[in-house]
């Protein structure tokens, strides 16, 4: 291939996106054409001086695209070019890039899988769902049930919430409530009715993938803010919102995901009263807030806030029963006025099925009983998560030590890079997701998720066994490498 791409380190585009752009107009333009084969990722990173993953992650975009295809043992080939006939699907979905999805699944039965956030459905009740479905069921309002229902979400179940809402001091006169499918949807629809293209929005640097890939979709320019120990760091932010005026801010209370990092009160009124000062919205995404397993309970950023600046997302999904995507966000009433609007034109509604399910399994206290066991199992597997990380990571390595949740932040030793460690891991049978997945703008090789909920201890205990004999395989393989030559004498 007779083609090496030109890079601008100072641009304001990442470099796997330019790597990526420059070579999908190559392909489409017919330059490059199909069967011809692609430099493989150690060298072309070689060849330009970066980090391999930026590579790798170019070329995953670039075959999602369809325009690559990779081939184990014989590398990447064009598939895809603009002068072929049919449909030309990546030129009709040019639109803005969301960035490579991380990992969600696919995996062998014997792999032990640090990669997905949520819970484990050994410790779903199955017995009690059974019995809040046959309640339900039973109902002589059924047919009102199976019905079209409500954008603003089944009325009892709405209902039960913002009450419960108004007793923690959640909920002010101002305020109402949207039944969504889950928080994820929640956050589709305040960046649909806030949004425009080129519009500015404050994230945690790291910050959940899905976030990530959603506020690009829709055309937002990310402002990364790190977090550290103690979340969010609120210094940065509040010099960040005086000299930018973003959208909106969106912060993680509590558990944050990726790294399991927990807002301190002092800093939740720090982050209020920069925002207020600012006059920027604060989103509060707090799936995670139910799971804590030890310490004391903070009060939400929307307990806190007397401004009316706060809307609060939060949901079903981690303490029950993911796959019915129930979740909720409760905020000022002219904006969940607009999430209806939007909701409604999106799908509207959530099904009316699973809330009145739900609702039942909350009324009749089976929600409460499972919550328990959900955070004496949590505590459990959180406990055994930090201390194989103890027993079997290298001396070096650093890791986050939530009191809930269901993630742990590792930092591998340099110079270890996550990312290149993956296909031995698999091999040996573990996986996780790199911390590239996460980065806004302050990308961390040696940085992984470690998401602990959905595995018993045994399990987390053998799969860290062996990341961390293959983190010090990894650590003797770079000293040899850069041991110095003898002097010649």
């Amino acid at each position: 291939m007779d083609f090496t791409p030109a890079l601008n380190h100072d641009a304001e585009a990442p470099l796997y996106r330019q790597l990526y752009e420059q070579f999908a107009t190559k392909i489409r333009s017919g330059d490059l054409v199909r069967g011809e084969r692609m430099p493989a990722t150690r060298e072309l990173a070689g060849l330009l001086g970066l980090n391999r993953t930026t590579v790798s992650a170019a070329y995953e975009i670039l075959e999602a695209e369809g325009l690559i295809a990779g081939h184990a043992g014989r590398g990447s080939f064009v598939t895809g070019s603009a002068g072929e006939a049919g449909v030309d699907w990546s030129a009709l979905l040019g639109r803005t890039e969301t960035g490579p999805s991380a990992p969600t699944g696919g995996f062998d039965a014997g792999i032990v899988s640090f990669v997905m956030s949520r819970p484990s459905s050994s410790l779903f009740p199955l017995d009690d769902f059974r019995a809040s479905c046959a309640a339900v069921l039973a109902r002589a309002d059924l047919p009102d049930i199976l019905q079209l229902g409500s954008p603003s979400g089944y009325e009892p179940l709405r209902r039960y919430l913002l009450e419960d809402a108004r007793r923690q001091r959640l909920a002010g006169p101002g305020d109402d409530l949207i039944v969504t499918n889950g928080c994820q949807q929640a956050l589709d629809l305040i960046g649909r009715v806030l949004l425009r293209p080129g519009d500015r929005v404050v994230v945690e640097d790291p910050v959940y993938t899905g976030l990530k890939n959603l506020l690009a979709g829709l055309g937002a320019q990310l402002i990364g803010v790190p977090v550290g120990p103690d979340g969010i760091d609120t210094a940065q932010l509040e010099r960040l919102l005086a000299r930018e005026r973003p959208r909106f801010i969106v912060v993680t209370s509590n558990f944050q995901n990726p790294t399991g990092a927990t807002l301190p009160l002092a800093a939740r009124r720090a982050l209020l009263e920069a925002a207020r000062a600012a006059g920027v919205p604060v989103v509060e995404n707090d799936a995670y807030g139910e799971l804590r397993y030890r310490g004391e309970p903070l009060p939400a950023i929307k307990q806190l806030d007397e401004n009316g600046g706060t809307v609060l997302l939060r949901s079903f999904s981690k303490v029950s029963f993911p796959g019915l995507r129930v979740g909720w966000a409760l905020g000022p009433k002219p904006l969940i006025d607009r999430l209806r609007h939007a909701k409604e034109a999106s799908d509207l509604h959530t099904g009316q099925l699973a809330q009145a399910v739900l609702l039942e399994f909350a009324q009749s206290g089976r929600l409460e009983a499972h919550r328990a066991r959900v955070l004496r199992a949590g505590a459990e597997r959180l406990a055994a998560t930090l201390d194989a990380c103890r027993l079997y990571l290298p001396a070096a390595a650093r890791w986050t030590r939530p009191e809930g949740g269901m993630n742990v932040w590792l930092r591998l030793p340099e110079p270890l890079d996550a990312d290149e460690l993956l296909p031995r891991a698999r091999k040996e049978g573990v996986a996780y997701v790199p911390g590239r997945y996460f980065a806004v703008s302050r990308p961390e090789p040696g940085a992984l998720r470690l998401s602990f909920a959905g595995l018993d201890p045994e399990h987390i205990r053998s799969g860290l066994a062996v990341l961390g004999r293959i983190a010090s395989a990894g650590m003797e393989s770079a000293a040899r490498s850069f041991d110095p030559a003898p002097a010649m004498v």
